[in-house]
């Protein structure tokens, strides 16, 4: 099929997906949405699903309490509350009260319900500090899930291990989405429209994240880093997959391989200052970032020229696109935060070259800048501007 045709036949199958989201009964609603949200499709529906969980909770809960008549129906009780926490509601966990025996432990008669096990369980992971019962939940759930798969068919049994390995709220969203494809397929009840829909997209998604990939790849095999510095790790796919968990969709393309190249660079500082660098290089490096300026360069060791040339190429290959885009200022935060990285690293390398040993509250003190933390959700905002900038223009 051409690609044309392909993206026609997107756009009509999202119209008709877009038409079943309206409020009906709210389990089929809730059902809905969460096979939706599964495949990875839940992006080209914001507005709509928002707009329905608003609906089922503005009629079905009451002072943060869910209040569906669903009797002892665990699987629906857990998905609602957590569709509903996921979306930022207040949501009480006393719901799951019902399910505890006199004793105040959850009933072992639920163990044999194993989509509400599992749903109970997907539940536990929105939970916040305090809240006993989902701690409590959480331990229930995950305990009988394990042992119970040596008696339940491989399909099963194989569901309830990735649950348990990689819970949905924990997960990245592109391989949650590739795994539920071929498991709604195998659901006697799936929708076609939304499998077909949920297979076309995820195509044509990948396609898109390979070319970008492909095209970053060619950027960092001209820098010929694995000649110039064979010391330093090359993370190329690693980091193009990093941002993938920050934001998949088609629309934060240049946020993708801003967020790539900086990681990128990062990993290469880090493999200096951690393993190659004296003290007194990581030095004239680390004022050469403070004073960024392309002339610093004559004061570097030769090796050191590369990674640096690198980084300040970069940060004008940012500037010019965001420019383009209207938000040419917010480079200033990622360059200062890029500064405040490469100060902490060189921090850390004077603390091990002279055999000093913080204090804990000395490293953490360090610890969230030299994590990247910084640098990294500052140069993700970057991507987000773009297309928060693109909707907003007059």
């Amino acid at each position: 099929m051409e690609l044309d045709e392909i993206m026609k036949q997107t756009i009509m199958l999202k119209e008709k997906v877009r038409l079943m989201l309206v409020p009906t009964n709210p389990l089929r609603d809730a059902n809905l949405i969460d096979s939706i949200q599964r495949l990875g499709l839940y992006h080209h529906f914001e507005l709509e699903i928002g707009e329905l969980l608003q609906h089922i909770h503005n009629n079905y809960v009451q002072n943060g309490t869910v209040t569906l008549n669903l009797n002892q129906d665990l699987q629906s009780i857990a998905l609602v509350f957590r569709l509903l926490r996921q979306q930022g509601y207040h949501i009480l966990p006393d719901v799951f009260e019902k399910f505890k025996n006199e004793k105040g432990n959850f009933s072992e008669t639920l163990i044999g319900d194993v989509d509400g096990m599992l749903s109970l369980y997907e539940a536990t992971h929105v939970r916040i500090h305090g809240e006993d019962i989902l701690d409590e939940a959480l331990s229930f759930t995950s305990s009988h899930l394990e042992t119970m798969t040596t008696q339940l068919s491989l399909s099963l049994a194989t569901k309830i291990n990735h649950s348990l390995k990689r819970p949905l709220f924990k997960n990245l969203p592109r391989l949650v989405a590739r795994n539920y494809i071929s498991t709604y397929e195998e659901d006697p009840s799936h929708d076609e429209t939304l499998l077909l829909l949920a297979k076309l997209d995820f195509n044509l998604l990948q396609k898109q994240h390979q070319k970008e990939l492909g095209d970053i790849s060619k950027w960092w095999k001209h820098l010929d880093f694995a000649t110039k510095l064979p010391f330093a790790r090359n993370r190329i796919v690693e980091a193009y997959f990093w941002t993938l968990g920050v934001y998949f969709e088609s629309k934060y393309s240049l946020g993708r391989k801003i967020m790539t190249k900086v990681i990128s660079l990062t990993s290469v500082i880090d493999d200096i200052y951690d393993n190659y660098g004296t003290i007194e290089e990581l030095q004239l490096f680390t004022q050469a970032i403070q004073r960024w300026d392309i002339t610093c360069m004559d004061f570097l060791p030769e090796y050191m020229k590369f990674c640096y040339k690198a980084v300040l190429d970069v940060f004008e290959e940012i500037e010019h696109d965001t420019v383009k885009e209207g938000i040419g200022f917010c480079v200033v935060y990622v360059k200062n935060e890029m500064i405040r990285l490469v100060q902490a690293y060189f921090t850390e390398a004077k603390w091990f070259s002279s055999n000093f040993i913080p204090t804990m509250e000395e490293y953490m003190a360090l610890g969230i800048a030299n994590s990247s933390y910084y640098l990294l959700t500052a140069t993700s905002f970057i991507g987000m501007c773009c297309e928060f900038n693109a909707n907003n223009k007059v």
